[in-house]
């Protein structure tokens, strides 16, 4: 955990009907304390949402509260934690429309003219602070790693299932949970747990295969030499240089608006259009999210100092950027990223 996230509190002001012996509220806490970043990861995971993800867990944490001198010993208690921070995510999922990386609703759009206003509602996959990718306790029926549990690419491709789809995936193939565990978590039979996964991986393969494979991870110092490009490019206002690190195919994104560009000309011509000005505008900050690295731009203000403007997360292939992941961030959310309010210039 990082001083800019703490982790939630796990009751607020939620009682139970009755005086609570002590001990247990104790016992709770330190459960809560324990399982809270990586429930919160789950809920995030499910979700799409960082906003909602702390909601579901807050909720979640109210219910569990509320049962536990009810929990009975069948299974661990994080086994029983996670049911119910489940069937709440599960019950908000059911309500909300799936996040995502591309909007549904526009094709590409014309870099020569300016972006669109920013969507009413929220239709994004938001990024991940590197304070919330904490090390889980991963069973041996896992499948990904935990940087690829938590990728960009593979949070938007599970976010084309069903909710319960999309925990049974999470649950087998993230946190290698067994097919009876899982099965007990959703309150179905073992079979029908096992068929809700072969539905989900069949659909994956089908809709979104590159989501199934393994983020690029090229080495230390082709990635290092990558990125250096990218950054100069960008702060440096070099179009050519940008041209040349970008992928034919590279797409940029940039919620909350549904403005998004496909093809490297496209981007070009965008940053040519609507770029922050001359060389030493922009200053981009390393930070991570996702897993992954990303960037914190700021503009130079009139009195000098960088305040942030946008994040970026940069998806990296084989000798170049196939895409920029662009999120357009009210001020005082980079902080979560470990970003300041402010450099000087």
């Amino acid at each position: 955990m990082s001083d800019h996230d703490p982790a939630p509190a796990p009751l607020g002001g939620a009682e139970k009907p009755g005086a609570a012996p002590a001990d247990d509220r104790e016992a709770f806490e330190r459960l809560a304390a324990e399982l809270g970043p990586q429930l919160r990861l789950h809920c995030y995971r499910i979700l799409g949402s960082l906003h909602d993800a702390e909601d579901a867990l807050q909720e979640g944490f109210v219910r569990a509260w509320r049962a536990f001198d009810g929990f009975e010993g069948r299974g661990t208690r994080k086994a029983w934690l996670y049911k119910i921070v489940t069937n709440v995510c599960l019950d908000l999922a059911s309500r909300r429309k799936p996040r995502a990386l591309l909007p549904e609703a526009s094709g590409p759009s014309d870099p020569t003219v300016p972006p669109l206003p920013p969507s009413p509602e929220p239709w994004w996959l938001e990024p991940c602070p590197e304070a919330w990718s904490v090390e889980e306790a991963v069973g041996p029926e896992a499948r990904l790693s935990r940087r690829e549990g938590v990728a960009l690419a593979f949070l938007a491709a599970i976010q084309l299932l069903p909710p319960r789809q999309r925990a049974v995936l999470l649950m087998r193939d993230v946190l290698g949970w067994s097919a009876e565990e899982t099965a007990s978590l959703l309150d179905v039979t073992t079979s029908a747990a096992n068929s809700l996964l072969s539905r989900a991986r069949a659909t994956l393969e089908a809709e979104a295969p590159l989501a199934r494979e393994a983020p690029w991870q090229p080495p230390e110092g082709e990635a290092a030499e990558l990125l250096a490009r990218y950054v100069r490019a960008w702060e440096a206002n070099d179009l050519t240089l940008l041209a040349a690190v970008l992928r034919e195919d590279a797409f940029l994104t940039m919620p909350p608006t549904p403005t998004w560009y496909a093809g490297r000309d496209a981007i070009v011509s965008f940053a040519a259009h609507k770029s922050c000005g001359a060389a030493g505008r922009l200053r981009l900050l390393p930070v991570r999210a996702n897993g992954a690295p990303a960037f914190v731009a700021y503009r130079r203000e009139d009195d000098g100092a960088f305040r942030p403007l946008l994040l970026q997360v940069p998806s990296l292939s084989p000798g170049a950027v196939a895409a920029i992941y662009t999120f357009l961030l009210p001020a005082g959310a980079f902080e979560r990223y470990g970003a300041p309010a402010r450099l000087p210039g």
